[in-house]
């Protein structure tokens, strides 16, 4: 696992790198610190980081814009805001933050988040699918829609798009107890993937907006409340 710690107050990052070396002592964890938000970001585009715990009051720039451009960059990262100021949590959710933790944080409360996230990081599953030109296996946490077109699907993921045929309904039946919704006669999207709701459209990861069917836009908004309940600890 790679973590990545950002706060300017050095002393504080210093104090929570010592809790995580100790916490992970006998697991493969690999824990950088970073003073400001703008070398975080140069880093993380080079090699991603699976957790990174961010200060949201620094001076040069702030931890949630840091947190926006970190989402844009990836989907799958876990972040975790570290402040004083518990009023500026709800702004976490915006980023699909994992958590937020009050300063000085808890050393049960580091261990709880690094153990949620290697559950989740040993529970990824997949999906085998066949395309014209061979097989292959993908993350479920890769994909971010499935579009109908007749008798094909299209399979958005992050990583590009893959036509296969079948019905949609084929995938619902499979994906539905993952995290999968079917949104619309033509869609049905992975609930993670989700960026925000527009009236009766829906914007995923990658930019992409989705319809909402009318008779699914209430069953939609409660399987997303009981996915975000169901994520959250």
């Amino acid at each position: 696992m790679r973590i990545a710690l950002c706060d300017d107050e050095r002393q504080t990052s210093e104090k929570l790198y010592d809790m995580i070396e100790n916490i992970s002592r006998s697991l493969d964890v690999i824990t950088d610190v970073f003073t400001d938000g703008n070398e975080l970001l140069r880093r993380f585009a080079q090699k991603s980081y699976d957790l990174v715990f961010l200060d949201i009051e620094m001076p040069a720039v702030d931890g949630l814009t840091v947190a926006e451009k970190l989402r844009d960059m990836s989907t799958e990262v876990f972040i975790v805001f570290l402040t004083s100021h518990v009023e500026y949590a709800i702004k976490g959710y915006e980023v699909n933050a994992l958590r937020y933790l009050t300063k000085p944080p808890a050393k049960e409360k580091v261990r709880e988040i690094i153990e949620y996230v290697r559950k989740k990081q040993a529970e990824e599953k997949s999906l085998w699918i066949k395309t014209g030109d061979g097989e292959y296996k993908l993350k479920l946490s890769d994909i971010i829609y499935i579009e109908a077109l007749n008798q094909k699907m299209l399979i958005h993921t992050l990583s590009g798009n893959y036509e296969v045929w079948g019905k949609l309904s084929d995938y619902e039946d499979k994906l539905g107890g993952e995290g999968f919704f079917r949104i619309h006669r033509s869609f049905l999207v992975s609930l993670s993937k989700v960026c925000g709701i527009k009236g009766q459209y829906i914007k995923v990861s990658g930019g992409d907006e989705l319809p909402v069917g009318r008779t699914k836009e209430q069953s939609f908004r409660t399987a997303m409340i009981a996915y975000a309940d169901r994520e959250a600890f």
